[in-house]
């Protein structure tokens, strides 16, 4: 029998039991720490911009094509797009519960290739996005101007430039995403002018991009050259047009008596932002905005801080006038709930092992179980990292419910030696055996009972499985890892601490005070 071999070998018991606690501390370093298991089904989002189109522009030449060629993705569920008045197009994708989002991905720009020579131009040119699609921030900073010496168009500039960029490079961080603008050359079309002139808009943006191109001029003296060449060397020419004054200076229409219409004469053109439509403020004043997300997998509490760690070091080259604060960081709520969870598990074990020394009344009796229970709660923590489940509220709450669960293997056992020491007077190796052979099966019978009762808990689908699914699995967890240990470990520990025989009455603890005695005698 299974406890036997491990009595007659305690020390094989004492190295499975630091095997499980030595695996269970290597995966709670690698595991990924949240409020909340993921609820919502996997999702990704398509976004793409038409420059001046309306929403029902948007929707008939950019967002209809898209969505008839998403159709029949593989374990797509639905999708749900929006079409604003600004450009801008959204698709979200949703995908069923455990859909590989990185093939779901792929799938779909392969899928809008085969649509992309249909869209408008402008929108291939600013490029179709495809991207994960996470709901909820961790957190956001904020670049401000203490002195109001940077407008928010300035900090959005330096913002894009020099700070996000950095912020998508730290580890744990999926998306770092602008809420602000940067600086671009605006030309304000006036329309009265327009129609004195005869020129319509789509004239006067054809002739300020055949303007403002990039010319690849080539290289003078380059090979095959001639006999007697002997340098060579690149053509510049000024080809990108940069600052208002050149921009006027576009010429949109020339006659042949020399008359010439000039960009100036039709537009204002001014060094501005490159879009009015979102702007952040912190405590009324304008600033510019960086919310983060944390990728799939990643510690949010390790992300935070290496967040922060970041913006330090990035602070150090901040121009005067610039500073940056952080007024919305969810870790730190989970990190508070966290807190409170862990400190909730400590005083469960502590009130466990209190309420069986003040019952059991031996103190060796109690150092037994003290030992067993931080090894199953810390063997569970291997089955939610090859799970790839995280720490959360869920989990510790399923570990502080298998306390309870867990000391009662422990202490059948214990209890069991304890009444044959004190009824046989049988020594504790000889006790423990014949104390094993008595409740073997009644271990096991109540490991399978108590795992049924959560078990289908784990096969809820929707959102409800989500939820109670990491919940169910670790406390079936916790429940495999405490037998495991009542068949091995306990009896080995009972048959080397638990020393001499008690009296035959058994009454020990406040089990043998007053009244308490008396009822354990009825």
């Amino acid at each position: 029998m299974l406890p036997r071999f491990f009595i007659d070998r305690p020390i094989f018991a004492w190295v499975i039991a630091l095997v499980i606690l030595l695996a269970g501390g290597l995966s709670f370093n690698k595991l990924p720490v949240a409020q909340y298991p993921d609820v919502a089904p996997p999702a990704i989002t398509i976004t793409a911009i038409y420059p001046g189109a309306s929403a029902g522009v948007v929707e008939e030449t950019v967002t209809a094509l898209i969505e008839q060629e998403m159709n029949g993705l593989e374990r797509l569920l639905y999708m749900e797009s929006s079409s604003d008045s600004m450009g801008a197009m959204t698709l979200t994708l949703t995908f069923e519960t455990g859909t590989n989002l990185d093939i779901a991905s792929v799938e779909a720009q392969n899928r809008i290739k085969r649509v992309e020579a249909r869209l408008p131009e402008e929108v291939r040119r600013q490029g179709v996005t495809v991207a994960k699609s996470r709901r909820n921030y961790l957190m956001f900073i904020t670049i401000y101007s203490p002195d109001k010496s940077q407008d928010f168009i300035a900090l959005g500039s330096y913002a894009a430039a020099s700070v996000l960029e950095h912020l998508r490079r730290v580890p744990g961080v999926g998306e770092a995403q602008l809420f602000g603008t940067e600086y671009a050359m605006r030309i304000w079309l006036d329309p009265v002018k327009l129609t004195e002139f005869g020129i319509s808009p789509g004239e006067a943006l054809r002739a300020v991009r055949s303007r403002n191109t990039q010319l690849v001029t080539g290289e003078l003296g380059q090979l095959p050259s001639l006999p007697g060449q002997e340098i060579n060397a690149p053509i510049l020419v000024l080809s990108r047009l940069t600052s208002a004054a050149e921009f006027e200076e576009i010429i949109l229409r020339a006659d042949r008596n020399g008359a010439t219409v000039r960009l100036k004469d039709v537009a204002r053109v001014e060094w501005g932002a490159q879009e009015y439509t979102i702007r952040a403020r912190l405590n009324g004043q304008s600033t510019a905005a960086v919310g983060i997300k944390v990728a799939p997998g990643s510690n949010a509490l390790e992300t935070a801080v290496r967040v922060r760690e970041r913006m330090a070091e990035l602070e150090k080259f901040f121009p005067a006038g610039v500073a940056w604060d952080i007024p919305y960081d969810t870790s730190t709520f989970i990190k508070i709930s966290i807190h409170e969870v862990v400190k909730t598990l400590g005083e469960a074990m502590v009130l466990v092992f209190l309420v069986m020394y003040l019952f059991l009344g031996n103190l060796r009796a109690t150092i037994i179980p003290a030992i067993v229970v931080p090894v199953a709660l810390t063997g569970a923590m291997v089955g939610i990292y090859l799970l790839g489940y995280s720490i959360n509220v869920l989990t510790l709450f399923a570990m502080v419910l298998s306390i309870g669960i867990v000391v009662d293997d422990a202490i059948v056992v214990v209890e069991n030696v304890e009444r044959v020491m004190a009824e046989e007077h049988l020594p504790a190796r000889e006790a423990t055996r014949k104390a094993m052979t008595q409740i073997f099966g009644a271990i096991i019978g109540i490991t399978l009972v108590l795992s049924a009762v959560f078990i289908p808990m784990a096969f809820f689908s929707g959102s409800v499985g989500a939820i109670y699914r990491q919940f169910a699995v670790t406390l079936v967890l916790t429940m495999l890892f405490s037998v495991l240990m009542a068949l091995t470990l306990t009896p080995a520990l009972c048959a080397t601490f638990l020393k001499g025989t008690h009296p035959a009455s058994g009454s020990t603890g406040i089990a043998g005070w007053g009244p308490l005695a008396l009822f354990s005698r009825l």
